[in-house]
């Protein structure tokens, strides 16, 4: 029952995901760790003002926060095996479908795109202003593509291939299951968009969960990238192009999951920036043997899509593989 359990919560998380995404209105993780994160920090940044205590805060709001996700999620598990498997298998499939954000993803594109695509480039400024952190009051229709495609690339990997490749691993090991390592990933991720900052006052708060977090991202997102070079037909070409482009980026992965989708798509990525009124210059990634369209944008998202399903196909075989053999 375990290892089909397994598979059962898998495939149909991934279906759910696909079919609805996330329901506006339901209550979602994310929502409550967003809560926790912001309460403790309110309450360190005004009682620690010292550099040392806040960093020692921070270490213990990320283990704190990812571990008390993990147990909540292996608690599941447990039910599932012990107490009441089909109530179990419901309420993992449900916490593991919250924890990937393909069809979310591809519906934030669309929901930029579309005014544009109707005319109302003003609306579409407004719509990507809730999804980047960049200015966007004056963007042009290129700049928004742009804006667009990075924010797919960058987070297919966050939002997508690495909770799923966390899904698969925790799959392996019937002790630990599919839903705790993606649910302390996902709060991993929360930690470092909130409170992951080098600006003040989060550097020394957010220190811990930032590192955390790019290091629970470095093997997935590499994982990533040579599938999807592989995908592309032409490897040698595009990783040549990543190793090339991708470590001009401070980040150690982000560099990486955006240069793959502009090396494959033959598009430049990057470039200038403006937040709150500075200009910043990111390195640029790609060659821009293409200018970047809507049409640009849907292919990496079905990029995305295909790489999922491959790694889907490829654990649950291993799955049943293991299965058959123990």
């Amino acid at each position: 029952m375990d290892t089909n359990a397994t598979i059962i919560v898998l495939i149909f998380a991934a279906i759910v995901d696909y079919l609805i995404a996330d329901p506006w209105g339901w209550l979602h993780p994310v929502q409550v760790m967003g809560w926790l994160i912001s309460t403790y920090s309110n309450f360190v940044l005004s009682t620690c003002q010292g550099k040392r205590q806040r960093r020692f805060a921070g270490v213990i709001l990320g283990l704190g926060l990812i571990i008390s996700s993990g147990m909540i999620a292996w608690s599941l598990h447990f039910l599932r095996d012990h107490l009441y498997p089909w109530i179990g298998i419901f309420l993992e499939i449900i916490l593991l479908a919250s924890c990937f954000a393909g069809r979310s993803l591809r519906l934030a594109a669309l929901d930029v795109l579309t005014p544009l695509r109707e005319g109302n480039i003003d609306l579409a400024r407004s719509k990507l202003g809730q999804y980047v952190g960049r200015d966007t009051a004056n963007l042009s229709p290129e700049e928004i593509w742009r804006a667009i495609l990075e924010t797919v690339s960058e987070n297919a990997i966050d939002g997508v291939t690495t909770p799923l490749f966390y899904a698969i691993a925790g799959a392996f090991f019937p002790g630990v299951g599919p839903v705790a390592l993606p649910l302390a990933y996902k709060a991993a991720s929360t930690l470092d968009s909130m409170v992951g900052y080098r600006q003040q006052p989060f550097t020394d708060l957010g220190w811990f969960s930032a590192k955390f977090e790019d290091i629970l991202t470095w093997i997935p997102c590499r994982l990533t990238v040579l599938t999807l070079a592989i995908l592309s037909g032409k490897p040698i070409l595009v990783l040549s192009i990543c190793r090339r482009d991708a470590p001009k980026d401070p980040s150690p992965n982000s560099g990486w999951s955006e240069c793959i989708y502009a090396a494959i798509l033959g598009v430049q990525l990057g470039g200038k920036n403006t937040y709150q009124g500075v200009i910043k210059q990111k390195p640029l990634l790609g060659d821009p043997l293409n200018a970047i369209t809507p049409q640009t944008i849907e292919n990496a998202l079905n990029l995305t899509r295909i790489c999922c399903l491959l790694w889907l196909g490829l654990g649950i075989s291993g799955l049943w593989l293991l299965s058959f053999t123990s």
